[in-house]
């Protein structure tokens, strides 16, 4: 018996630092346990479609094709109109796999009003997103729909603006709550309030009481699989988009933010260990005009930031607090002329030391003075298995985000929404002196910001020293086996 315990003690032993690891990654319902593959699994994606494009002729590659792996999976479909649940094909990153309402009957929404949040009429948004079965709802107009209150989703909903030009706005705006596979393309959100304190239907027989919203522009909250796509942000009360409590693989792209303070929450708290399994990428959008910070802010979780446009920020452009995992591949950073607000990143309101934090900058572009702060040993160890993108992959940022937002529009038309009561002193667009006049990209500065600072130990492998060393001191004396430290 003597020498089973000793081979069961020694096993354990052998197996304690990854259960050390493991202690510290709460799981969650879709979270994937590489993360690192997803992230590859981005540039793969990108890679081929801008294979495919350098394949095709000039024609061609004027008619549809610009190497965006999300739009060039449908857009050169020339029935995509009569396809339209092939889109749920097309999602990248964390978010891949998301159905939305595919396989469901499409619903078009006839009717822009939103009267009664308890008995939604049928043909309006709010009948539409609460229904129980999966649905792919369209428009059957160009409408504005001005929301009483929160709009309370449903599972498996894509809300397909494709074709009219959709807004919504008004009282609370989209909430989904506990609710899994949903797609949210190509609308434009803006002008959100805060509301509540009133009864909403969440189901065609549920309907609860609410207290009161935030304000957000889209509120995803202990919620999995979401993808939000080709949608046009700006003007809200609170976040832009907040993802928090739980919530998991979602992925934000090809969106048009502007005109807001705290445009992106991931993550509810610091202290809150279940959003540390959380993993969000957000690729391909364009950070435009008026934002002043949190593009986004993260706390814990994992968050791959890809082949976006950071045109404008006043505070900083990524922060974050509670160790979250941040990789920043193939971004271009364009900093304001301020001269104390060059930093892309910011450790927020945190006492802690984030020298082991690990967050990442690879290829990315780093304009008029822009500087990336990164951290941990992570920089050279942990992301060993993402993909590595080619700095000059950076210079397609432009290309790649061409279509960001809602299609068939302008950024100005984007952005020209007036807002009674909405103050900012950010600069309304681009800081000059960002590029070179002849647009030479690969003349632009690659700065790390600071070399990387020598890891820390983490709390579990102090925790761990003293209980491995009992017990390799109690194997030796039971087990005479030599002592190895």
């Amino acid at each position: 018996m003597l020498p089973f315990i000793c081979i069961l003690l020694i096993c354990i032993l052998g197996s304690i630092p990854s259960v050390s690891r493991a202690a510290f990654n709460l799981s969650l319902p879709h979270q994937h346990p590489d993360p690192e593959s997803f992230a590859l699994g981005v540039q793969w994606s990108l890679n081929a479609s801008l294979s495919r494009r350098q394949a095709l002729s000039v024609h061609d590659k004027d008619q549809c094709r610009t190497g965006n792996p999300i739009d060039d999976c449908w857009r050169c479909d020339p029935d995509w109109f009569n396809n339209r649940q092939r889109l749920a094909d097309c999602s990248i990153g964390f978010g891949r796999g998301t159905l939305g309402g595919k396989g469901g009957r499409i619903y078009t929404v006839t009717d822009s009003s939103d009267h009664d949040t308890v008995n939604p009429k049928p043909g309006t948004l709010r009948h539409a997103v609460i229904q129980d079965e999966p649905l792919w709802i369209v428009f059957s107009t160009n409408m504005v729909i001005k929301l009483k209150h929160e709009l309370i989703f449903n599972s498996y909903k894509t809300v397909d603006g494709r074709g009219a030009n959709v807004h919504i706005t008004g009282n609370g705006c989209l909430t989904l709550q506990y609710v899994s596979h949903v797609i949210i393309h190509n609308i434009h959100v803006h002008h959100c309030r805060p509301s509540g304190n009133t009864d909403i239907a969440s189901s065609p027989t549920h309907v609860g009481r609410r207290g009161r919203s935030d304000g957000d522009g889209i509120s995803i909250f202990g919620s999995q699989k979401i993808w939000v796509d080709h949608c046009s942000l700006s003007y809200c009360t609170d976040g832009l988009v907040d993802a928090v409590m739980g919530s998991t693989g979602i992925t934000i792209s090809n969106s048009y933010f502007s005109h807001h303070d705290e445009v992106m929450l991931l993550g509810h708290d610091d202290r809150y260990l279940p959003d540390s399994g959380m993993q969000v990428t957000i690729a391909f959008n364009v950070f435009g005009q008026a934002l002043v910070q949190r593009m986004p802010r993260c706390r814990r979780g994992y968050i791959h930031v890809v082949n976006n446009d950071f045109t404008s920020w006043t505070m900083y452009a990524i922060g974050g607090s509670g160790n979250p995992t941040i990789n920043s591949q193939g971004n271009r950073y364009t900093a304001p002329g301020d001269p104390s607000a060059k930093e892309v990143t910011k450790r927020v309101d945190t006492d802690e030391d984030w020298t082991d934090w690990n967050w990442r900058t690879d290829g990315d572009i780093m304009v008029n003075g822009a500087y990336f702060v990164p951290s941990g040993a992570g920089l050279r160890t942990q992301y060993v298995k993402a993909s590595s993108v080619d700095p000059k992959s950076a210079v397609l940022v432009e290309q790649l985000t061409s279509n960001a937002g809602v299609f068939g529009e302008t950024r100005e038309e984007t952005g020209s929404f007036s807002s009674p009561g909405y103050s900012s002193t950010t600069n309304t667009g681009s800081s000059g002196g960002g590029s070179d006049s002849d647009g030479d990209f690969f003349g632009m500065i690659f700065k790390s910001g600071a070399p990387p600072p020598a890891p820390s130990r983490s709390i579990a492998s102090i925790f761990l020293s003293p209980l491995i060393i009992l017990l390799l001191h109690s194997v030796t004396n039971q087990c005479g086996l030599p002592l190895l430290l």
